[in-house]
């Protein structure tokens, strides 16, 4: 464990820093607005407020995880095409995919970028919590006093945010049963989350021509497969990190659901919805609405020019105008009489 020791802890004690000032912000925020700096709901607000702060730093990725992800819904066709021509060579089958995905500057593995930068974060605030509840061991700028109120608060109380459903339900047989169904309830939040965010995703920002291949094969499988090993490894997750992942479901389940409606995948259901949006709001503004996919459009037959009416006249000026008419009407007549 000697250099893996040493690697782990290099890693580690950025993060622990600065996980911790995040939480201990938080923290000194809501004990100076007059909350208890030893009560449970003040730290659970304070892992609330970290997992916003997290979430918003991450929106880059996230921009950069859509767009990665609408390039690969959009490239299946030609994925597709270039399996059937070098479906008896998978070297070049595979050489030809990658220089694909490098001339459309798509990243395969960019849709995973925000999970894999999430996962140190959480480990470190799950060892945080632990060590904090068995030993009141500091870390970063939670200082040994911070740590054993961290350790100790409890929610509706008697409910420890160190708790957990494996450790209240198996380890101790007389358990309790408070804790076992908060833990359970945050368990499946985000189990129901994890899966409701990837679902809205294929049902509504997926072409119909991606809904099948390897692509969508992948999706369908992370689909059921996330779900259930965040649940089967929720169960002794302490309550407090359970806090932090459901609600870091939740923002990406909400900035998830605002790309899509917004900013939807072309030849997807949720451009058609847009589409349909963007038609009724120029109605309602009088402007000619844009024809929606799949909509047919009516074309109005063309309204009879107004007939313009004449200008009102004097007395005097009709007069004037009548002797004119007179003039030309002689004139006329002496002309075809000297031609003739």
């Amino acid at each position: 464990m000697g250099a893996l020791g040493d690697l782990l802890s290099l890693i580690g004690t950025p993060l622990y820093y600065a996980i911790s000032a995040v939480l201990v912000g938080w923290h000194w925020l809501f004990t100076t607005i007059g909350m208890n700096p030893d009560g449970g709901m003040t730290w659970a607000l304070s892992i609330i407020g970290l997992t916003l702060v997290i979430r918003a730093l991450l929106i880059p990725l996230f921009v950069k995880q859509i767009k990665s992800s609408r390039n690969m819904q959009l490239l299946q066709p030609k994925v597709r095409a270039l399996q059937e021509k070098y479906k008896h060579d998978r070297e070049k089958l595979a050489a030809e995919t990658m220089n694909l995905y490098k001339e459309t500057g798509t990243n395969p593995f960019a849709s995973c970028l925000p999970l894999i930068v999430q996962m140190p974060i959480f480990i470190t605030l799950f060892h945080l919590l632990n060590e904090a509840s068995r030993d009141s061991v500091p870390h970063g700028f939670l200082n040994a006093d911070l740590a054993a109120s961290f350790g100790s608060a409890t929610l509706f109380g008697s409910i420890p945010l160190a708790g957990s459903f494996w450790d209240y339900g198996v380890w101790r047989p007389e358990g309790e049963l408070s804790v076992m169904l908060l833990a359970l309830f945050l368990v499946l939040a985000m189990t129901a989350t994890t899966f409701f965010t990837q679902r809205q995703l294929m049902a509504k920002n997926m072409p119909a021509d991606a809904m099948s291949g390897p692509y969508a094969q992948q999706q369908k499988m992370l689909l059921y497969i996330l779900p259930v090993a965040f649940g089967v490894g929720g169960v002794a997750f302490p309550i407090g990190v359970l806090l932090y992942w459901t609600t870091s479901n939740l923002w990406t389940m909400g900035q998830q659901f605002y790309v899509i409606r917004n900013n939807p995948a072309p030849g997807t259901p949720a451009f058609t919805a847009k589409e349909k949006r963007d038609a009724a709001k120029a109605a309602r503004h009088g402007h000619a609405p844009a024809v929606a996919a799949g909509d047919t459009q009516v074309v109005e037959a063309p309204r009879p020019a107004q007939r313009q009416q004449p200008k009102r006249q004097t007395r005097e000026q009709r007069r004037k105008q009548g002797n004119q008419s007179s003039q030309a009407s002689s004139a006329d007549a002496d002309n075809n009489n000297g031609g003739s």
